[in-house]
């Protein structure tokens, strides 16, 4: 983010790395996969008793990315936070965050925005906390396709992006955070929140150096994902 449009309350903060000089990239591998985190309708839309936020501009960001990955046939997964029983599934989160009761499993809240144009072949990981790999069968379904590498877009980036990114890391993947497709229902807390995954987790690239390294990668072979993604 440019140092000129920092929001108010976020630049003090941001001066701390400056000063501690983070500046070690982590890289790119030869596969990777996008994983786009929670822009469900209960967060681009609103549901009851949560108004949602304002994503237009990263979901269309997020959009790029993936029809530049359709392109190349790299996998593409999508993650969702539904509960059966939102009052009872959500544990320490839910009382913690009581708008959760609105992400009951099979409701509109919970579906992909459509602005994403979702494929079918395109796997939805249903989670009930904010990683991505806790309690799911993400990292299984990575590994069965190879992938070394993960670009996370999505919401929010202080919470599940960033709950994720430290966890993508922690197994091992080059982990990138493409930063125009990620955002967060305050401009601090994503300004902040972006720089110390930049500083210590993840590598946050703009999307168009992302796309620069989709473009780098050799075609892969597509029934092969197709398989192992389903």
């Amino acid at each position: 983010m440019d140092r000129e449009k920092q929001p108010p309350g976020a630049e003090g903060i941001l001066k701390f790395y400056d000063k501690r000089g983070y500046r070690n990239a982590v890289g790119t591998g030869r596969k990777p996969a996008i994983i786009v985190i929670d822009f469900s309708n209960a967060f681009t839309r609103g549901a009851s008793d949560f108004p949602g936020g304002d994503f237009a501009s990263e979901t269309a960001q997020t959009r790029r990315l993936l029809d530049a990955a359709r392109e190349r046939d790299l996998p593409i997964f999508y993650t969702t936070i539904a509960y059966a029983d939102p009052a009872k599934d959500s544990g320490f989160w839910g009382k913690k965050v009581p708008w959760l009761n609105c992400c009951k499993l099979g409701s509109d809240a919970v579906a992909i925005d459509t602005v994403l144009n979702p494929r079918p072949n395109e796997p939805v990981i249903v989670k009930k906390f904010p990683s991505a790999f806790f309690e799911t069968d993400l990292q299984d379904r990575l590994q069965a396709l190879g992938v070394d590498t993960i670009v996370l877009a999505g919401c929010t980036t202080s919470v599940c992006v960033r709950a994720t990114a430290v966890d993508a890391m922690q197994r091992n993947f080059h982990t990138l955070v493409a930063a125009e497709a990620v955002g967060d229902l305050d401009a601090a807390l994503h300004a902040v929140h972006l720089r110390d995954l930049d500083a210590r987790y993840a590598d946050v690239m703009p999307v168009d150096d992302v796309l620069a390294y989709f473009h780098s990668l050799p075609y892969v072979n597509k029934a092969s994902n197709r398989d192992a993604a389903g």
